[in-house]
């Protein structure tokens, strides 16, 4: 794979490094966005933060659909799973992520509930061929890169006449997101954030293309950089930020110009319009309801609707009390700053979904070890945790004061 190693090339991860901190004014504080988890997850895993100078952060935003998910639409999973006639399937990152009771799907496939992880919507599809008897349901979930593949799903069932084939939907828009962010960013519960710019998606701007951040340079005078997801990509990106902002610029520009366009793929677009249509408002873990920011199935594919079919109505649930998602996922705290993060709240026992999917930014921090201006790891060493980098991941090497009493 030497097309990829180019751009994990450390030399010149360096230069552009040198250039940023050259360019970037001492006199001034810079905070960027990335807003997808794949970004955060490239950062943290090849440190790119330690090469920044102190006055350039990043700030992670709500980039992973499975974090963003609300506690409330898992338990409508949950209850689905446990119907006796039916069959979940869905991604692999969608398994652990805790329910309202402390529930998960793989708890609940544990437990005896016929739930199947899959690969790929074709993988659902052919479970609902050779289950018939079965009442198959697509939990689908993701942002704009997944969803024309759930779209080409519903198509090929209604073709075929897949009659056990549904889709319980969940499929979130990134501009919308954005701009709930940039529209009311001094929140009660979680306090003020200021940004400077955006790190534009990658996957998703293959589909959108570039022309929908627009909105965001010229209405709220935000620079977006859409950047790839390597280490160079992202340091480039970073740069062309830091030149922006100095420069009194708020503009759109493409650093991925080897896979994204101004217009996207205005067949995937197109696809996904003629099956789906925009929600009125939908929950956001973090964010709360965010209006016009997700899609559901056209009246006319009513019949694969899993909300419709088996009458769902998602009760609100509320997240564990002691877990920082919420505020993380805003960009308002950084994982460690979480007292969870590391001790209760591990990928092996996740707290909270951001550190469940591999693209959430406690996922990334715990499996990197990245703690860049982390003051509540440092208390917790205090407490009787000791966090060090091995196999680049943090360790607790002694119990907490108190519990080796109890022990």
């Amino acid at each position: 794979m030497k097309y990829v190693e180019e751009y994990r090339d450390g030399k010149l991860a360096k230069k552009i490094a040198a250039a940023i901190r050259a360019e970037a004014r001492p006199d001034r504080d810079y905070r960027f966005m990335e807003f997808c988890g794949g970004h955060t997850h490239a950062i943290a895993r090849y440190g790119l933060e330690d090469l920044l100078p102190k006055n350039v952060r990043m700030i992670h935003g709500p980039g992973c659909p499975v974090c963003v998910l609300p506690v409330g639409r898992m338990d409508d999973a949950m209850r689905l799973a446990r119907l006796p006639d039916v069959t979940l399937c869905t991604y692999a990152d969608l398994m652990r992520v805790p329910s309202s009771d402390g529930m998960s799907l793989l708890k609940a496939k544990a437990a005896g509930a016929d739930i199947r992880m899959v690969y790929s919507t074709l993988d659902a599809l052919r479970v609902a061929r050779e289950n018939r008897e079965r009442k198959v349901v697509f939990f689908a979930i993701g942002f704009e890169t997944t969803t024309p593949p759930t779209a080409m799903a519903v198509l090929s069932a209604r073709a075929e006449g897949l009659k056990n084939f549904f889709v319980f939907c969940n499929h979130v828009l990134t501009p919308a997101a954005i701009q709930n962010i940039l529209e009311s960013p001094d929140v009660r519960e979680l306090g003020l954030v200021r940004i400077d710019g955006f790190i534009g998606p990658a996957h998703v701007s293959t589909v959108i293309g570039t022309e929908p951040y627009e909105f965001f340079a010229e209405e709220f005078q935000k620079p977006v950089v859409v950047a790839g997801f390597e280490p160079l990509d992202v340091a480039q990106a970073i740069l062309m930020l830091v030149r922006q902002v100095n420069a009194g610029r708020c503009e759109v520009e493409n650093e991925y110009v080897r896979a994204v366009t101004r217009a996207g793929n205005r067949k995937a677009q197109d696809l996904v319009a003629s099956v789906f249509e925009l929600r009125a408002s939908f929950e956001w873990r973090g964010l709360g309801q965010v209006p016009y920011s997700a899609l559901k199935l056209r009246e006319e594919f009513s019949a694969f609707d899993a909300e419709k079919v088996f009458a769902i109505e998602t009760v609100p649930a509320q997240d564990n009390p002691a877990c920082e998602c919420g505020a993380i996922l805003r960009g308002v705290k950084k994982p460690a700053d979480c007292k969870l993060f590391g001790t209760l709240c591990t990928p092996e026992t996740p707290m909270g979904s951001c550190m469940v999917s591999s693209e959430g930014s406690c996922a990334a921090h715990w499996t990197y070890g990245r703690f860049r201006g982390a003051g509540a790891a440092r208390e917790k060493v205090d407490a009787g945790y000791s966090l060090t980098r091995t196999s680049g991941s943090p360790k607790r090497l002694a119990q907490p004061k108190g519990e080796r009493q109890a022990s």
